[in-house]
């Protein structure tokens, strides 16, 4: 071989043995490189728990159309979907609205307005398993107030609308066995000893016989004060309207009631109100029914009676005001006082047509109720 051969023999394989070296440093400093991250998980709606929020608004309360669309903003500010609107009619105060909002997908309905647009989205979501939030914008906002959530500030409100925890309550239904169109001829007094008449109407097939509440239902003082408070004093003076109109029936007559507890025997009564309780918080630090749990699956009843004029009354509230401070007066001969009892279906007759109001709105004159306890019946939003 000529010398030419053997230098380009010779080249040839240095040239391998460089591409060789080149190859093995590659590898090693591959081997020295940080491993690669791997790409990050995209964050989506499947990913992320954000419900479909809709709001059921009474459009009568002042501002709506601004709180609207603060509800709006306070939705995208925390990457939910659009929220559902919806605004209640005088034909439909909210419970076709709130079954719509949960045909359409709604996972949370919060109720903006006083407490009748309140028992109507919860009767709307009754047997389902959306949660109710509460906006509370009414006079009395009683279940607000036993739910221990914010009253006068919008954002707080949200705050919990939007990102509270979920409970389960109980629910309250008061039934009308009888009124006005099932008794032709009532005597106007309930002879001591005679029992009132037993023709009943088919409740159970009349839907609008049927009446859902959350805190409390009740006859007598109660139901004539709500229905007397006047409606432009309440926008401005708010709960303190119910008391005014209380004034007018202080030395209103005693009402003559049996009773009748889970089955029992009936009671025969003369007193002033009768109410069964879900809970017993009212506006201006009242507590009415102290032992009342929302979800203890069990009815409270209070029943209070006055006698001998302003005495009677003024012993009766303090006791009631003893009441929230954990005290129970039981003084022998008081002219003022309330007794309680438990129940898990109570029912309420009377010769004479009595009003009747459940969370504070009235339902009308009826002759004969029954109250009845659905425990767990609905899921709520709370701080």
């Amino acid at each position: 071989m000529s010398w030419q051969g053997w230098v380009s023999l010779v080249a040839v394989l240095v040239a391998l043995v460089a591409v060789t070296l080149a190859l093995q440093n590659r590898q090693w400093l591959r081997g020295l490189e940080a491993p690669a991250s791997p790409e990050p998980a995209r964050i989506t709606a499947a990913s992320v728990d954000r419900p479909q929020v809709a709001f059921v608004a009474n459009p009568s309360k002042p501002g709506a159309a601004e709180l609207r669309e603060q509800c709006v903003q306070a939705c995208a500010s925390r990457y939910l979907p659009e929220p559902l609107w919806y605004e209640t009619t005088p034909e439909d105060p909210g419970v076709g609205q709130t079954k719509q909002a949960v045909a359409d997908g709604a996972q949370v309905v919060v109720a903006v307005g006083g407490d009748g647009t309140v028992r109507a989205v919860a009767e709307g979501l009754n047997g389902t398993s959306a949660a109710m939030a509460l906006l509370p914008q009414g006079t009395g906002n009683l279940l607000a107030r036993n739910l221990d959530l914010p009253l006068n500030d919008v954002e707080a409100q949200l705050r919990v609308a939007l990102g509270g925890r979920d409970r389960v309550i109980d629910v309250g239904w008061l039934t009308v066995v009888r009124d006005e169109k099932d008794v032709a001829d009532p005597v106007s007094e309930l002879d001591p000893g005679a029992a009132a008449p037993e023709k009943t109407a088919p409740a159970a097939d009349d839907p609008s016989r049927r009446h859902i509440f959350l805190v409390i239902g009740g006859v007598g003082f109660d139901a004539a004060m709500v229905a007397d408070a006047d409606e432009e004093l309440k926008a401005k003076v708010g709960w303190i309207a119910y008391f005014l109109a209380g004034v007018r029936h202080l030395h209103s007559r005693r009402m003559r009631l049996e009773a009748q507890l889970d089955g029992g025997p009936w009671y025969q009564l003369r007193l002033r109100s009768l109410m069964v309780g879900n809970c017993g918080r009212l506006p201006g630090g009242i507590t009415l029914l102290p032992d009342a749990v929302l979800d203890d699956g069990w009815l409270d009843v209070g029943a209070i009676d006055t006698r001998g004029g302003m005495l009677g009354w003024t012993q009766l509230f303090g006791e009631v005001v003893a009441q929230r401070f954990g005290v129970r007066a039981d003084l022998p001969g008081s002219m003022g006082h309330i007794d309680h009892a438990r129940a898990r279906r109570v029912r309420v007759r009377s010769r004479d047509a009595q009003q009747v109001q459940v969370d504070g709105d009235i339902i009308g004159e009826a002759f004969e109720l029954e109250a009845n306890i659905q425990k767990h019946g609905l899921t709520v939003r709370v701080a």
